[in-house]
């Protein structure tokens, strides 16, 4: 038996007037989905453990069928692993967005989705000015970065800038939640003000304006850890080897640490214009040497970040049509089995453009299982489904038998 997970970040949400009172889930057009729920069965999941926020890194985390409470560290340390930046002893990683701040207020968490070229040479630009014996920052894709710092504390509070879109940002500045942390929390702050200074004249915010395009005059940094330590999904489950294939450094780092191979693909961008067919094709010849393969895809969450719905329906239905259905089509004529799940991590409601922790919908497929009665794949269909609602690790162990 061989086991595939397709992910599409953020894409359950919330009913939304203009679509008459529908998620995009249930008004996108999906046969392919509704397909595979109608053959398998369906239920909901809790991925988001109390005490924990509900970002993609422990939602990917919860999925995977780890315990938060013992390996999470911050989305920073699991970036790095992706972009192979060691984390030594002694050492605090932190995600690092390149964001635009406009009159004071936090206009956007990704700066207009930066191209990763210009990013890159922003993040260079402040390794050389900034960077230094305790502080060093690593380019990533697109807005999507990391800081390294020795010697921080992890004991702070700190705000995801995609939370706070519209707030002034000098309103969710890091604060240290125990006396030990506050010289890391006041360094950090002071990081944050500088790169204010010396990105907003840099000749690519020049450009980018000249352009109509945000700048990305700041960094934000968030999520702070330490290296993790976690078991690999072939040691927890039993299998022989896998492999993840996605475009965002978050999902290849936890892949890394879980021990899977990190397949990368032409043309994924985590956005609305990835390269889905190259992505499909990837999973089906991976799972062609692998018993466990992830496939995550992106674009639905950063269209419910823009609380855009007809763009979210989009990705929905190119989800269906480009990945599930020919993915699903190809693996029937195969004689080996394989195991099908197909779910979000959280809702990114377009209405709040942010994640909430509300249980998710999903549908796990076999060849010759015994369907439920559920016949469409959304928010509340999956409610009435035979594995009822279930939580953390309890996927896996349902995935795989």
């Amino acid at each position: 038996m061989k086991y595939l997970i397709i992910l599409g970040d953020g894409m359950a949400d919330e009913p939304i007037e203009a679509l008459g009172n529908k998620t995009p889930l249930q008004a996108a057009n999906k046969p392919g989905i509704d397909n595979v729920a109608k053959l398998g069965r369906t239920g909901m999941l809790d991925t988001i453990p109390e005490g924990f926020a509900p970002g993609s890194e422990i939602a990917n985390l919860s999925v995977l069928g780890y315990d938060l409470t013992k390996v999470y560290e911050g989305r920073g340390s699991l970036e790095a692993a992706s972009m192979g930046v060691a984390v030594e002893p002694g050492e605090m990683v932190m995600r690092c967005n390149l964001i635009c701040i406009e009159d004071g207020i936090i206009k956007n968490h990704s700066a207009g989705h930066i191209g990763s070229d210009e990013a890159k040479e922003l993040i260079l630009f402040l390794q050389e000015k900034l960077g230094d014996d305790i502080i060093s920052f690593h380019p990533g894709v697109s807005y999507r970065h990391v800081l390294k710092m020795k010697g921080g504390n992890k004991s702070l509070k700190c705000t995801p800038p995609h939370d706070v879109q519209g707030t002034p940002f000098s309103q969710v500045m890091i604060q240290a939640e125990s006396t030990d942390a506050a010289s890391t929390a006041e360094y950090l702050n002071k990081l944050t003000l500088l790169s204010q200074e010396i990105l907003e004249n840099h000749p690519v915010n020049l450009r980018r304006a000249q352009q109509g395009k945000d700048k990305a005059n700041s960094i934000w940094v968030w999520s702070p850890g330490y290296k993790p330590q976690m078991k690999t999904i072939a040691e927890t489950y039993g299998l022989n080897k896998g492999a993840v294939i996605s475009a965002v450094d978050l999902i290849k780092g936890i892949g890394v640490y879980a021990g899977l191979e990190v397949i990368e693909v032409e043309g994924a961008t985590g956005l609305y214009d990835t390269n889905y067919e190259g992505k499909a094709q990837a999973a089906l010849d991976a799972l062609k040497e692998n018993d466990f393969v992830y496939l995550h895809i992106e674009a639905s969450d950063e269209a419910g970040h823009e609380g855009d719905y007809n763009l979210k329906i989009k990705t929905i239905e190119d989800l269906d049509s480009r990945i599930v259905k020919p993915i699903f089509e190809e693996i029937s004529k195969w004689d080996e089995p394989v195991t099908i799940a197909l779910l979000p991590d959280h809702p990114t409601p377009c209405a709040i453009k942010t994640h909430t922790n509300t249980p998710i919908p999903f549908v796990i497929y076999t060849k010759g299982i015994t369907p439920d009665s559920v016949s469409v794949y959304d928010e509340f269909s999956a409610k009435e489904g035979s594995y009822g609602l279930i939580r953390g690790k309890d996927f896996m162990e349902k995935l795989m038998g």
